[in-house]
């Protein structure tokens, strides 16, 4: 009788515990693109919106409508793969001249992963405020790969102010960008 109760207490102890963990994609969202082949985790409750002539998919938060993740695809020209482009840094400088476009941005990180067997960079930057401007600075992570002749780009960006308290939900967002 004694073995029989302390089973069940076990058990039920067991299934209590269980509902406390928490799993790496909670508050995320999935999105895939089956045409274009890609995919990744965004916030659960940011809204899909459509740019007519923008990228491919953009999300935004519905509280804080600058808070957005997009995904923008190229066409390469002469190199294939993503080594072929350069380096992780180089792509991070090119992104920030060609791309951020402006004065104020700063790289601040730029790493190499691989994710499936398939090399992808990871680039972080934070973009100033200019000084006649009332606007707020800004933080982005940016993940890109190439693929069959293609640049792939994830995007997601907020305002500086609220970076500390996103900056966890964002690279998991950022690292959860696939192309197949």
């Amino acid at each position: 009788m004694f073995k029989r109760a302390l089973a069940i207490l076990l058990v039920m102890c067991g299934l209590s515990l269980s509902g406390c963990v928490t799993p790496r994609t909670s508050g995320l969202a999935p999105f895939v693109d089956s045409r274009d082949g890609y995919s990744f985790l965004h916030p659960s409750g940011w809204l899909q919106k459509n740019i007519k002539n923008g990228p491919d998919i953009v999300f935004h938060d519905i509280v804080e409508p600058s808070e957005n993740v997009s995904v923008v695809i190229g066409k390469l020209k002469s190199v294939k793969t993503l080594e072929e482009i350069g380096t992780a840094n180089d792509i991070g400088l090119r992104i920030q001249e060609k791309v951020i476009a402006s004065p104020n941005a700063t790289l601040v990180s730029a790493e190499a992963y691989e994710n499936n067997g398939k090399p992808y960079y990871l680039l972080e930057y934070k973009i100033s405020s200019p000084a006649n401007k009332a606007s707020e600075s800004r933080h982005d992570l940016v993940s890109v790969t190439a693929n069959d002749g293609s640049f792939y780009t994830l995007s997601i960006s907020t305002l500086e102010s609220r970076w500390l308290k996103l900056k966890d939900t964002f690279y998991r967002v950022a690292n959860s960008f696939t192309v197949n």
